[in-house]
């Protein structure tokens, strides 16, 4: 998956916020059977890219934590 961030996939905390929406939406008594598909598809979309953002966020943040300890250990 790219990675490069477009109007269909917004950061983080932006996705998370039109997922609580869209769980909002569907959890209403008044669902526009209409849309649901669409937002189910929509939802699943912005999982999908915040689990790509947290694993690249996990990745870097274990990069300079290696970075960090080889410091340390070349200071010693």
């Amino acid at each position: 998956m790219a990675t490069k961030k477009s109007s269909d996939q917004p950061g983080y905390a932006e996705a998370v916020a039109e997922l609580e929406e869209i769980l909002a939406e569907l959890e209403a008594d008044d669902v526009d059977v209409d849309r649901l598909a669409e937002q189910v598809k929509r939802a699943a979309d912005l999982i999908e890219s915040c689990r790509a953002r947290l694993s690249e966020a996990r990745v870097e943040v274990t990069r300079i934590v290696a970075d960090l300890d080889a410091l340390e250990s070349d200071d010693e």
